[in-house]
This record gives structure tokens, C-alpha cells and sequence, in this order.
């Protein structure tokens, strides 16, 4: 497995500013989303983010989280 930091640098939204990766609104996370699709490393995004657990805002395994909850696109 790779540390955090490589993680972090591999992910196809990771040239994409943080309010995009980190809203809470629909229309702003389009661009994460996108890229997210995209992303060779998606699962393991999800699976160390752990949205669902952590009560995470933002975007995480190609979908959008508010409040640890996933919200519909």
C-alpha cells in the first residue's frame, strides 16, 4: 500500500482546488466527480477517507458525502 502522501499525490483530483473536493454542494463537486471517474484509485480514496464513519464533507470514491451520508446527484 502507498503511504498518505503518495496516495494523496496520485489521485486525479488532486490538481483540482480543495473547495471542490471538500463542498457540501452538488453543482460544485461536478468537477471531483469528474475526475473521480477517471481515478485508477478510487476504492482505496473511499476506503481511507471512510466518509460513512467519519461524518466527511465533500467527495470520496466518485461520490458526494454530507455528513457521512451520501447526497444524490
Amino acid at each position: 500500500m502507498t503511504s498518505e502522501i503518495d496516495w494523496r499525490r496520485a489521485a486525479a483530483c488532486a490538481s483540482l482546488p480543495q473547495r471542490y473536493v471538500f463542498t457540501r454542494n452538488p453543482s460544485e463537486a461536478e468537477h471531483t466527480l469528474r475526475a473521480c471517474n477517471q481515478c485508477q484509485i478510487r476504492r482505496e480514496c473511499e476506503a481511507v477517507v471512510d466518509p460513512s464513519h467519519t461524518w466527511f464533507d465533500g467527495v470520496s470514491g466518485g461520490r458526494l458525502w454530507r455528513n457521512g451520508r451520501e447526497v444524490a446527484v
